[in-house]
């Protein structure tokens, strides 16, 4: 399941799976794994580093997945831009940094998305989602895996607009 220069689909999932909701994204990658659809490889990581940028050099679409602290719905599904930084830290990146990196370091453009799967339970320690994060996650799968395999990331984000350079983008962003 690895893709050429530009080509396929990376899942980025991160999280701590130690610490309860925040595991959903390692969750996620797990699933999506579990099922293999074609042109997609998943990589699984507690945060996104500098490191990923390569990774993401290498692909035409990056969906970042992670848990979302806040919202009503289960899951948001939103473009992301590739962003200047404020500050640098080779320890923790933002997806808008990763997508930055890629094009500065390699000379690629990957498309990126944000899917965020809300969770509630942060604050203790244990390797269980909560079951509401559970039912979240399920229904986040149900929502991704259809794109995954028509490939059409821009219509299933709601309201987006370009970003500058051509890459999609949240209204109001």
């Amino acid at each position: 399941m690895t893709a050429g220069p530009g080509g396929g689909i990376l899942l980025l999932c991160y999280g701590n799976p130690a610490r309860l909701d925040d595991g959903l994204g390692p969750a996620f990658g797990a699933a999506i794994e579990q099922i293999a659809p074609p042109g997609v490889t998943v990589e699984t990581d507690y945060q996104l580093t500098v490191e990923d940028s390569h990774a993401a050099a290498g692909y035409r679409t990056v969906v970042f997945v992670d848990a979302a602290v806040a919202g009503d719905a289960a899951f948001f599904f939103r473009p992301v831009c590739p962003g200047a930084m404020q500050s640098f830290s080779s320890h923790s990146l933002d997806p808008e940094h990763v997508l930055a990196l890629a094009g500065e370091l390699f000379g690629r453009k990957p498309e990126g998305y944000a899917l965020g799967i809300r969770g509630y339970e942060f604050n203790d320690f244990g390797e269980q989602l909560s079951p509401a994060a559970r039912a979240n996650l399920e229904a986040a799968l149900q929502f991704l895996l259809p794109v995954l395999g028509h490939g059409d990331f821009a219509r299933a984000s709601a309201a987006t607009t370009a970003c500058p350079g051509g890459r999609a983008s949240k209204d109001g962003d």
